[in-house]
């Protein structure tokens, strides 16, 4: 795809706003863990893939920095976050914190219609799982914690919890040792009931619960390697 003159429209598209945006394909790769953290996000090969400037791609790396998800490395260049163990421990300690009580908030609140919401999000996880794309599974997962907080109708937690779903994607990548740990989990089902009983103290406790499971699957002592090339990973997206 020619890069220089005029964009195409494919091009303009990814330099507007959405999913469609170079940031959103990146970030949507970078949250199904189909980039791992740690691998390099060269901006020449991102141009190539992608048909857009290096322009473009710079902006996009700047935004993804901003989100965390990228660190920006002077004369290196640009690669997907690494979380420390320091920074998984905290990012759960917070989430521990804000979501049980998110999550008795939302039950307070919840309409059928919310609850009907989230059991099509819940399916559409087990439809991800039953395709064989973990990665997704995990990434619809992380956004039933987000879509909980919405319903509690707390815009500034909201915030704060979509930014540590984010952060969390990257401590799973590098540090989950159970992955049979998503096919097995009924947390998000046992929560959903809550909710729909309007039952605000146990929510609260699966919401704790189900957190404690998923730091109970992290190994943090052996952080996973970057795997598969940036183009193989961001053809599937």
């Amino acid at each position: 795809m020619e890069m220089r003159g005029s964009m195409t429209e494919d091009a303009a598209a990814l330099a507007g706003g959405g999913n469609d945006t170079v940031a959103g394909r990146l970030a949507l790769a970078i949250h199904e863990h189909r980039i791992q953290p740690g691998t390099k996000l060269a901006e020449d090969e991102l141009g190539e893939i992608f048909g857009v400037s290096r322009t473009l791609v710079r902006a996009a790396l700047q935004q993804l920095a901003h989100e965390r998800l990228v660190t920006l490395r002077r004369n290196r260049g640009a690669f997907v976050a690494q979380p420390s163990v320091r920074e998984a421990r905290e990012v759960f300690e917070a989430r521990a914190l804000l979501e049980p009580r998110t999550a008795r908030s939302a039950a307070e609140r919840a309409t059928a219609a919310d609850i009907a919401r989230l059991q099509r999000h819940i399916d559409e996880e087990h439809a991800a799982l039953d395709a064989g794309d973990p990665g997704r599974a995990l990434r619809l997962s992380g956004q039933f914690h987000i879509e909980v907080a919405v319903i509690a109708d707390q815009d500034t937690i909201r915030d704060f919890v979509a930014q540590l779903v984010a952060r969390s994607s990257l401590i799973i990548a590098l540090y989950w040792q159970r992955r049979t740990a998503l096919c097995e989990s009924h947390a998000h089902h046992a929560l959903l009931r809550a909710l729909a009983d309007g039952d605000g103290a146990r929510a609260e406790e699966m919401m704790k619960g189900h957190l404690l499971d998923l730091v109970s699957s992290l190994d943090l002592r052996n952080p996973a390697p970057p795997a598969r090339s940036l183009r193989e990973a961001l053809d599937r997206i």
